[in-house]
């Protein structure tokens, strides 16, 4: 987990920095971009594989960005814990606290990317509350979800760039855990106010989110 408000001094990418980096028109992003370029100071909490892109791309308009990598995160063995009945259980409490605790911090837009996709299943529902709990009242959240199975999905690093197209570029060999329904989703986002779907001509879906 890193922290980088208004400055990009000491970023440093994840793996898979050297793949290419493939186009993807984002109705979602087009729409939080307008956002962005007509306000001020705002805290942006991006979620995926560090992008030294973003970083620079997002403190040249005047905000901070705050990065997690939870789904490189949660795929480290250290929060498996025993369980009573002799299993074992995902360390939900202690995932929390040490990769989304931001002290203090809320957040005005939040860039969850396909990351739900991606988190082990004791981890997502937790992920959505805690989101909601260090987001600003009518912030943003932007939340892309696979519609259909895909063996050749890759888990991707999205970069920004200024037009309604983002980057995708290879960041991971992590499986692909969750194909979610639209009334899933829609279970996965109940504490927010709204949420807008997008049509998309891939296999993602793109929805925009209001806390």
């Amino acid at each position: 987990m890193r922290g980088i408000f208004g400055s990009s001094e000491g970023t440093r990418t994840s793996r898979g920095a050297d793949a290419a980096r493939v186009a993807r028109h984002s109705s979602g992003w087009k729409e939080l971009l307008k956002h962005l370029k007509t306000k001020e100071s705002l805290r942006i909490l991006d979620i995926g594989p560090t992008s030294s892109t973003n970083i620079n791309y997002i403190t040249s308009l005047g905000h901070s960005i705050y990065m997690a990598n939870l789904v490189e995160e949660a795929a480290k063995p250290e929060w498996i814990i025993p369980a009573p009945d002799g299993e074992t259980a995902f360390d939900v409490e202690h995932f929390l606290a040490t990769n989304l605790n931001f002290t203090g911090r809320n957040f005005d837009i939040v860039l969850l990317w396909d990351t739900a996709d991606y988190l082990p299943e004791p981890l997502v529902a937790p992920v959505f509350s805690r989101i909601h709990e260090v987001m600003e009242p009518g912030g943003l959240m932007l939340c892309f979800f696979h519609a259909t199975p895909d063996p050749g999905a890759n888990f991707s690093r999205y970069h920004l760039t200024d037009t309604e197209v983002v980057e995708m570029q290879r960041a991971g060999n992590f499986a692909l855990h969750h194909i979610y329904s639209n009334r899933k989703i829609e279970n996965l986002l109940s504490q927010f106010s709204t949420y807008r779907f997008f049509l998309a001509k891939d296999s993602l879906r793109e929805v925009i989110v209001t806390r």
